[in-house]
């Protein structure tokens, strides 16, 4: 789920705090992704027409393995340097939330069969996809297929998102890729969303640094984690009737949860009973993450294991592995080249700053004589320069404006 409503409230209220930028502007970044959303995504998409999904010999689901492989050779393609960060235990805080998620799956798992035994197409497309739940085997199939690939793998001891943070802040990796806005809250200095999307979607990749949101928002990182809180997060139920603009007011009023608390009308806002929010906002302080990280290595892809585990295991087409094993190699090649010119190319000396120099003959006088003057160069290959020039030496405040026109 995330941080309800976070993303229009920061739309409006922090719009320099983000960014829209192009996947390809990634290139040599490290960034650390959250796995466990990829693989939902990749199982209610990949492959899914109705009832059916991508599937090999045994009837067992191959959308998993299909989506990671294919993005994360994009990734690498585009000299992207991706850490899968994997879920660990849940936190007792989020077992609320994890027992209404299973709850849901079960009513729609009932509407599913409604719909099966109706015909209704769109209903069972619309069922079929909010049953998905990401398992065990889901995860180690990904882990297994991502380290064949050279990529490398961290198991969080709990929350993902809290890890790929923790990375984040450490200067292990840029930034951290999710479409769950929990990062932000964990204290990630910078989040991306949409990096992990197909790209027949052509969706712009949005960057947030944290740094900006705090200030364009006047809010301190606690008053934000109260905030979030406030909005609605994974680990506790929201006060109803209170959403992400209300929130941002009430913390901008009283300053912290428990002034909100003791303010605020209970006969409008019912709080929960026993809310944790103490225990939620020390977890996003200080969640449970792993500081001892082995060096981050990305690796040769092994050829072999690749072929075995998808074309033998999992009946992947064996041309169309060994075209991807081909692209992850010449990706990888391509830019371990580039660092290696960057690594050992001679450091060239700072030539001496000269004098600027006047190539316009009828302008040298001006330059001469210390006049200030400004050029605009228009995007056409005929440029229109404007030179206003200000005459210093004698405190002129009049410019004289001269027009150019000049063939590039």
């Amino acid at each position: 789920m995330g941080i309800k409503g976070l993303t229009k409230l920061l739309t409006y209220n922090a719009p320099n705090s983000i960014k829209e930028r192009t996947f390809e502007s990634y290139y040599g970044r490290r960034v650390a992704v959250d796995a466990s959303m990829c693989i939902y995504q990749f199982l209610v998409v990949v492959g899914r027409n109705g009832m059916g999904t991508l599937t090999n010999e045994a009837g067992e689901t191959t959308s998993h393995l299909q989506g990671m492989f294919n993005r994360t050779i994009r990734l690498l393609e585009a000299g992207i340097m991706p850490v899968y960060v994997f879920d660990g235990q849940p936190p007792d805080l989020k077992k609320k939330e994890l027992t209404k998620r299973r709850l849901k799956r079960e009513d729609a798992m009932k509407d599913l069969t409604t719909a099966i035994e109706a015909g209704d197409k769109e209903a069972i497309e619309k069922f079929s996809k909010r049953i998905v739940k990401i398992t065990k085997r889901h995860s180690e199939d990904c882990k297994r297929l991502l380290r064949l690939m050279g990529v490398p793998v961290i198991k969080a001891p709990c929350e993902a998102e809290a890890q790929c943070a923790a990375l984040c802040k450490s200067d292990q990796v840029y930034a951290v890729a999710s479409e769950d806005m929990d990062s932000l809250a964990f204290g990630a200095p910078r989040f991306v969303r949409h990096l992990m999307d197909p790209i027949l979607r052509k969706v712009p990749v949005r960057e947030f640094e944290v740094s900006k949101i705090l200030e364009e928002l006047q809010l301190s990182m606690d008053q934000f984690i109260d905030l979030c809180i406030l909005s609605g997060c994974d680990y506790c139920n929201s006060i109803k009737g209170i959403r992400a603009h209300t929130a941002l007011k009430l913390i901008r009023r009283h300053g912290c949860m428990e002034n909100i608390l003791q303010n605020i009308n209970k006969e409008r806002y019912h709080i929960p009973e026993d809310w944790p929010f103490e225990e939620v906002r020390n977890l996003f302080k200080e969640p449970n993450v792993s500081s001892k990280i082995p060096e981050l290595k990305w690796t040769a892809p092994d050829e072999a294991g690749l072929v075995n585990f998808l074309v033998n295991e999992n009946s992947f087409n064996n041309n169309r592995v060994s075209k991807a094993i081909e692209k992850i190699k010449v990706a990888r090649n391509a830019f371990s080249k580039e660092r290696l010119e960057f690594l050992f190319k001679p450091a060239s000396t700072s030539p001496k700053r000269k004098e600027p120099v006047c190539t316009l003959s009828f302008l040298r006088p001006i330059c001469k004589s210390r006049m200030m003057f400004t050029v605009q160069i228009s995007s056409s290959k005929i440029c229109n320069l404007k030179v206003p020039i200000q005459l210093m030496q004698h405190r002129c405040s009049k410019a004289t404006p001269i027009d150019v026109r000049l063939r590039v």
